[in-house]
Formats: C-alpha cells, sequence, structure tokens
C-alpha cells in the first residue's frame, strides 16, 4: 500500500490521506470521520480498518479531516468536495463514514452531484447540531445503500436511522457490539468492506 497527503480543494482546509494499491485502482471510497470535537479524525480505527480492507482488494481511501468545526454544514460540505477531487482521479467514486460522519457521508451522498457506487453508514447518528437530519436524507440517496449498526449503542441516535433504511429496504445489518466497535475491528472492516468492494 501507498500512502500520500491530499489536500482537497475548497473553501475551507481539509488535509487528506489516500491510502492506493501498490498496482493503482479505478475506484476510491471517501471516508468521513466521526465528531472532531470528540477528537475524531482521520486517523480513526474504524475508517482504518475497514481502509485496509479495500486496499487489499484494490480499492483506494481517501481518509479526511474536516475543516472548521461548522455543526455539519462546513463537514458536509468538506465530504462533497472530497466526493468531486476523487471523481476527477477515480473511475468509480463511494463514501463511508462512522458515527457523526456516518451522517455526514448520508448527507452528502444525498445531495452530491456525483454518481456514487455506493454508500456505507456505520453507526450514524440522526441529527446533526445544524439541524440537518440523516435519517430524512436516505431517501434522497441514489446509491446502494448500507447502515450498520451496534445493538449495545448508547452513544449514537441511530434508531431513527435504521427504521429509516429498512423502509427503503436497503442493507442493513446489526453487530453485537458498543458505539466504538471495541475489539471488533475485523468484524467491521469484514462487514462494510464486500458491501464497498460488491458495488464498487
Amino acid at each position: 500500500m501507498r500512502q500520500e497527503t491530499v489536500l482537497v480543494p475548497g473553501a475551507r482546509r481539509v488535509e487528506a490521506t489516500l491510502d492506493e494499491p501498490d498496482s493503482g485502482s479505478q475506484s476510491c471510497v471517501v471516508m468521513c470521520p466521526p465528531h472532531p470535537q470528540y477528537r475524531g479524525n482521520r486517523a480513526d480505527d474504524r475508517l482504518e480498518a475497514v481502509s485496509e480492507y479495500l486496499v487489499s482488494k484494490g480499492i483506494a481511501a481517501l481518509r479526511f479531516d474536516y475543516g472548521d468545526w461548522d455543526e455539519g454544514l462546513g463537514e458536509r460540505e468538506d465530504a462533497r468536495n472530497a466526493l468531486r477531487w476523487a471523481d476527477e482521479e477515480y473511475a468509480t467514486v463511494g463514501i463511508f463514514g462512522f458515527s457523526f460522519g456516518g451522517s455526514v457521508a448520508a448527507l452528502a451522498a444525498a445531495t452530491t452531484e456525483i454518481g456514487l457506487c455506493a454508500v456505507s453508514l456505520l453507526a450514524p447518528t440522526a441529527e446533526l447540531p445544524a439541524g440537518l437530519n440523516a435519517a430524512d436524507a436516505l431517501a434522497d440517496v441514489d446509491a446502494p445503500l448500507q447502515v450498520v449498526y451496534a445493538t449495545r449503542d448508547d452513544t449514537a441516535d441511530w434508531e431513527p436511522v435504521v427504521e429509516a433504511a429498512r423502509d427503503i429496504d436497503c442493507e442493513v445489518v446489526e453487530l453485537s457490539a458498543d458505539h466504538f466497535f471495541v475489539g471488533q475491528l475485523d468484524t467491521v472492516a469484514e462487514t462494510v468492506g464486500p458491501f464497498l468492494v460488491r458495488a464498487c
């Protein structure tokens, strides 16, 4: 695997790490980290686990850090800008996010002009501080969609997102875990990774 730092074009300063197979790739998955005010960043263990799986299967991953805190509005735009960058570099583009990042991924996927190959949300919370609602956004996602949640998650308000996902008959996966999937990074990678590989 090779890695490089990417500055995502846009009005906000957004720095990313591109993980890519040594042989290159035609596909890239943009990865949205958890809440930046709680130390969420592109080095999140769950993002890295999924990235390593994807790279092992020939798919690149772009893990980015948000710009300055903007209650979800700026973070959604950071994700959309990352998608635009990936779309210029790769033939197919997907998006993945964990927790707050799952919500950002849903909101970005629902409002981007880019045709996505797949959208995967891990333990997403329903509503962001700016009033953006990830559960409502799912109906506007025009791509294969997966929602993965943890049965012992008492951190995120995930129930509305899971209910919305079931209403539109997308892939919903239940894991016996807490919000952070402690000790289950391999399970996360082996749940999210194959979905993204199949679709992208």
